[in-house]
């Protein structure tokens, strides 16, 4: 039975309901859904109403049976396919697809393209994840791999997990200049106390979750840069909040960026672009690359044409 498991951050100051609250995390559960669907709901070990007022350093726990379909269908959507063999099959997600089902988005997922790749549909709600093993975001492009049988669903878990054999590789363009060509970002992630949704990377303490982020400059063309980067965690938002972390927010997000005039339609410029990782039963790392999507290509174009590239001096 899925559950809902947070801390109300020590500096809330506010005095919400709790299901006012939970509404505006990121936790996808509305106010009537928590009321219809919340099976238990402990505040601080002690069981509570969805009127409960909300204080700081409340431990919030919350178990729900979600309503959903009675199976998963599978639909005929384009997959760009880089790799497939009998364990495994590497894609390149397109921008605007959603990985797996969930509230809001129970069609048009990779989960439904999977099914209908593979012939089947699922009929169990115990898993709406089939052999999805990481994720991207809705608006970030890129290699995204998926296991086809629970043997490579669980070799592959455990190098997601232990972030030791696999380099995960992504490209962004950014408003701003770092003050360094090359960096690591070292912070915890934790939601943001003025907007649920949201994430922010803070220091100095021990709430959150430790977040690691490898980033080299490869050029800037005015106010403008362009990032390869590595992630050596794997946490929500993880880049998004790190590069704005680093005052270098990425073009097209609505999320931790404001809408720049010079590419007021710009979408999130943020795509994976390498993988490297075991496969199954192999000693050796396989690699997997796509090329630069259209959309960077377009923005670069116009970077090029209006601006004169200019490398930073080397340094930490």
């Amino acid at each position: 039975m899925p559950i809902i498991n947070l801390e109300v951050p020590s500096e809330y100051s506010g005095s919400e309901r709790l299901d006012k609250y939970i509404a505006q995390s990121d936790s996808f559960m509305n106010r009537s859904r928590l009321k219809t669907c919340a099976k238990k709901i402990l505040v601080n070990d002690k069981e509570v109403k969805v009127s409960y007022k909300v204080k700081a350093c409340d431990k919030i726990f919350i178990e729900w049976e979600e309503n959903v379909p009675s199976d998963i269908k599978a639909e005929n959507i384009p997959l760009d396919i880089i790799y497939e063999d009998e364990d495994v099959c590497v894609i390149n997600k397109k921008q605007g697809m959603v990985t797996h089902p969930a509230l809001g988005n129970w069609n048009g997922t990779l989960v439904n393209a999977l099914l209908w790749h593979r012939g089947e549909e699922l009929t169990s709600k115990e898993n709406l994840r089939p052999g999805i093993v990481h994720r991207l975001d809705k608006d970030t492009s890129g290699l995204i791999i998926t296991a086809k049988n629970r043997y490579a669903e669980e070799w592959l878990s455990h190098q997601f997990k232990n972030h030791r054999s696999i380099k995960k590789e992504y490209i962004c363009i950014c408003l701003g200049r770092p003050s360094h060509q090359h960096g690591t970002i070292r912070t915890q992630i934790i939601r943001d106390p003025r907007n649920r949704k949201l994430f922010k990377a803070v220091t100095g303490t021990d709430e959150g979750k430790k977040a690691v982020t490898k980033y080299s400059c490869i050029a800037c063309y005015g106010e403008y840069s362009l990032f390869r980067v590595q992630i050596l965690t794997g946490r929500t938002h993880q880049i998004r909040v790190h590069m704005k972390y680093l005052n270098c927010p990425i073009l097209g997000d609505s999320l931790y960026s404001k809408q720049d005039k010079k590419f007021s339609k710009a979408t999130l410029m943020l795509h994976a672009r390498r993988l490297e990782i075991i496969l199954p039963d192999k000693s050796e790392k396989s690699i997997f690359t796509t090329s630069t999507p259209e959309r960077f290509l377009e923005v670069q174009k116009v970077l090029k044409r209006d601006y004169k590239k200019t490398i930073l001096d080397r340094g930490k």
